[in-house]
């Protein structure tokens, strides 16, 4: 062997240690070493008869934001929608019941707008979720694991923190960093005990800023941090999220790049929905509902659109 050869091949044995090393910290999952859905296993019938008997009133919540090209996204993210009418040029119709249609082509990235970023989405030096390293599932035709596919309905209880409220104004200052003491304190006002399987939304206000700012909604942002993102997975929550792009505080006080949502989806498979519009529910103080959410079945894609529903 060739002393290129010799080197080459160090390098990637040195690649393939320094993988298995960080997944070693996390991996196997509690759920097993060949799980793919991650805390979605907390989602159980038990779990959705109870979120059931929340429903009193009957009254429903769209949660997600409606989007268009001008819907502000995350760097390189674009949505664009082109309607069409195959095979009707110059307004003809089809058929002697001079039948018509329109039809939609969309070319856009999947994080756009509300979304669920399911456990294959976030890795940790190319290391995602139950230590599967992206060498062994990840393709440009989608992912081989952890595709947003496998992911059960999430039916379960939701619950909202009104941070708005905490806080005392309309919308949560982009460098405040939501702590455990922070947390516990909204749960004490709204009368709630988080419980194992809920969804975990936080209410900042930070959706007045789109069509308004939308530069200072993208550069920086609210939310948790790594105490209290320790603390929710501690009380094995399915999700995490509210109304704002990563479900974070952004930039991270330490430099980092989205380490909460490293912690939670990689090394406990909880998932993060973003850009929910929680504003309907504080507004009626429906602090703890019936949340309803089924995504679209995507092969291989690691975060969809989504319109979770509220119920209560």
């Amino acid at each position: 062997m060739t002393r290129k050869s010799l080197a080459i091949a160090a390098l990637i044995a040195m690649g393939v240690t320094s993988g298995t090393a960080v997944a070693q910290e996390w991996a196997p999952s509690k759920f097993g070493a060949a799980d793919e859905i991650g805390a979605a296993n907390l989602v159980t019938p038990e779990n959705v008869l109870a979120a059931a008997g929340l429903v009193k009133t009957g009254k429903t919540y769209a949660l997600a934001v409606p989007i268009d090209k001008n819907f502000p996204a995350f760097r390189h993210r674009s949505f664009h929608l082109t309607n069409v009418q195959p095979d009707e040029a110059g307004g003809t119709s089809l058929g002697p019941n001079k039948f018509t249609f329109n039809d939609d082509l969309v070319v856009g990235w999947t994080g756009v707008g509300t979304q669920l970023n399911g456990i294959g989405h976030i890795g940790i030096d190319n290391v995602y979720y139950n230590g599967n390293q992206a060498k062994d599932f990840v393709t440009v035709e989608g992912v081989t694991k952890l595709g947003v596919e496998k992911v059960p309905p999430i039916v379960t209880r939701g619950v909202v923190l009104d941070m708005v409220a905490h806080y005392g104004q309309p919308i949560v200052p982009e460098d405040t960093e939501f702590t455990v003491a922070d947390i516990q304190a909204v749960l004490k006002k709204e009368g709630i005990t988080l419980r194992k399987g809920d969804v975990v939304l936080f209410n900042t206000g930070w959706l007045e800023l789109v069509g308004q700012d939308n530069k200072k909604f993208l550069d920086v942002e609210p939310g948790i941090g790594m105490e209290a993102a320790k603390w929710l997975a501690a009380q094995d929550i399915v999700a995490f999220g509210g109304d704002t792009w990563a479900s974070e505080i952004y930039p991270s006080k330490d430099g980092q790049e989205f380490p909460v949502n490293q912690f939670m989806l990689s090394k406990n498979g909880i998932y993060n929905l973003e850009l929910i519009d929680t504003r309907a529910l504080v507004r009626d103080q429906a602090y703890e509902f019936l949340f309803v959410l089924g995504q679209p079945l995507y092969k291989g894609s690691t975060q969809v659109n989504v319109n979770p529903v509220a119920i209560r």
